[in-house]
């Protein structure tokens, strides 16, 4: 589980994003990200039992990403994110691969799975799955473990209907989405208690149907 200094050191890097201040507190830095280290290492051997393509030896290190920011290209110059990122990625086949990602920030955690602004050609096969497959992926995301706990994002969605597909399409509110995320709330008082890896547990088992069907739907 998470400590609450972890979340109180993250809070603060809101209020204080700085250089000179980050110098002063890297010592609280240090100590949340082996906290945060800890819990990834929970979590990998739960989610490689549900997933059979994460490897079991991924390192923790390889899954939290880092609390620097890239501000090169971006007009917001903070040099430090305001959140604990952890993505868990399957290993490489040379394909396009669906992800999990873990998002800790005070007042706004979640966990998300699946693809997020895939390159037009992938798109274009997870769309011609959905339209294929229909009745499948309709039972994966409307199935009642999947429900209770995750919906698909739709900020990243056309305004028309996409390249051969019309508007009368049946699920074309589907089909306009330009990433296929499922998105599952959490509240950071979540990860202050040890049952979080049990409840992360069963979301990992929750979605892996829709990530294989992602996953399926690339490689054909």
């Amino acid at each position: 589980m998470i400590r609450p200094e972890s979340l109180k050191f993250i809070a603060d890097v809101a209020e204080n994003n700085d250089r000179e201040w980050f110098a002063e507190n890297k010592h609280r830095y240090e100590d949340a990200k082996a906290n945060v280290l800890a819990f990834v290492e929970q979590l990998i051997p739960e989610l490689a039992a549900v997933d059979p393509e994460f490897p079991l030896d991924t390192p923790a290190k390889k899954c939290l990403l880092r609390i620097y920011r890239d501000v090169r290209f971006s007009k917001n110059k903070d040099p430090y994110k305001t959140n604990y990122g952890i993505s868990f990625t399957a290993k490489g086949k040379g394909i396009p691969q669906p992800g999990y990602y873990l998002h800790i920030q005070p007042g706004e955690c979640f966990f998300a799975a699946g693809f997020w602004m895939p390159e037009s050609h992938v798109l274009k096969k997870i769309r011609e799955e959905i339209d294929y497959n229909t009745t499948e992926f309709l039972e994966i995301i409307e199935a009642p473990e999947f429900r209770k706990r995750f919906s698909l994002s739709d900020e990243d969605k056309l305004k028309t209907a996409p390249k051969g597909y019309e508007a009368s399409h049946p699920q074309i509110e589907l089909l306009k989405l330009k990433s296929f995320i499922a998105i599952y709330p959490l509240k950071e008082k979540d990860f202050l208690q040890p049952a979080i890896v049990d409840k992360l547990k069963t979301a990992f088992e929750a979605v892996y149907p829709f990530m294989l069907f992602l996953r399926n739907a690339v490689v054909q």
